[in-house]
């Protein structure tokens, strides 16, 4: 399927099919509100306006809401002041052990950019060498995920290290300025670390564990809103599938979109992927070992079966 064909999908027969309530749902759905952060697909289908392109005909509106990570944004999301968005592995299963009204709704395999960062001129060589020191990363988040298993994979503990809790925005200065030791961070800010921060980085994630992204949606709007959501879905895969083949445009978009320079924004976009599509089993039983990692730990108040979260689209 084409740009063209998505952007042809009509609402109509998709209503005749669904149940008259959900039909009514949709016909009063006035604004979709689209949670994003600084880099990914979503800033390109922003810069593109390519939701919008689909949306406006039906009189339906799209609301960009800008984070710094993803657990504020499924705060929101479960809050139901986002209805979809794009965050790393490890936020919503934080989200759906705490009980927030979230699906999984498409998945996105991870294969770079991201990773943890020591300083230039550190002694710290390898994982190993972060016993002790200070670590910091955004709790809840995929860098979480990515400390957690590379300690478990160097033979350390989580209580090992000390575990500094700070959103991107407040971790860079503090690495920096030396106080923290170590960063665990996704791009944009792992380059940003690298080339404006002096940083080298320790590992990235893909040589510690298998890491994916997602695209949660609220479950009522999930609920309420299928036909809508799966159109979502569909404009945004085809965003990806040109993002894939188009890396320099892609810089361009990301860096018009978020402020970020332009040489910051193309080593994010080189070594991203872009690909966006179903949860696989593979992706779920993945997801799974990183619920029960953080059960283990007692970093989430219970355990969770991801797979009662993952949207299940009504079949026309």
């Amino acid at each position: 399927m084409n740009r063209r064909d998505v952007l042809k999908l009509s609402f109509g027969a998709a209503a005749v099919a669904a149940p008259i309530g959900r039909a009514r749902a949709q016909a009063e759905l006035a604004e979709i509100r689209i949670g994003y952060q600084k880099n990914g697909v979503l800033v390109i289908t922003r810069q593109q306006a390519a939701l919008e392109a689909h949306f406006a005909p039906k009189g339906v509106a799209v609301k960009w809401l800008e984070f710094s990570s993803g657990p504020p944004m499924l705060e929101a999301m479960a809050a139901g002041s986002v209805d979809y968005g794009a965050v790393g592995d490890t936020p919503p299963i934080f989200a759906q052990s705490a009980g927030a009204a979230i699906v999984y709704a498409a998945g996105q395999p991870v294969t770079n950019g991201q990773g943890i960062l020591v300083q230039h001129n550190s002694p710290i060589q390898s994982i190993t060498d972060l016993k002790g020191k200070r670590v910091g990363f955004t709790r809840g988040s995929s860098a979480h995920n990515v400390v957690v298993q590379a300690l478990e994979k160097a033979g350390l503990t989580y209580a090992d290290i000390t575990p500094v809790y700070l959103p991107p925005p407040d971790a860079g200065p503090a690495f920096g300025n030396g106080s923290i030791d170590a960063w665990a961070v996704w791009d944009p800010y792992l380059a940003i670390g690298e080339v404006r921060q002096n940083g080298r980085i320790l590992a990235n994630a893909s040589e510690i564990t298998k890491t994916n992204s997602f695209y949660i949606a609220n479950r009522t709007f999930a609920k309420n809103q299928g036909t809508v959501l799966q159109h979502i879905i569909d404009v945004t895969t085809l965003t990806a599938a040109w993002a894939e083949l188009h890396r320099d445009d892609v810089a361009r978009s990301l860096s018009a979109v978020t402020g970020i320079p332009l040489d910051i924004q193309t080593i994010a976009a080189n070594r991203s992927s872009f690909a966006v599509g179903p949860i696989t089993s593979d992706i779920v039983a993945t997801q799974q070992d990183v619920a029960d990692r953080f059960f283990k730990l007692g970093l989430i108040p219970k355990p969770i079966v991801v797979r009662d979260a993952l949207w299940k689209p009504v079949q026309s």
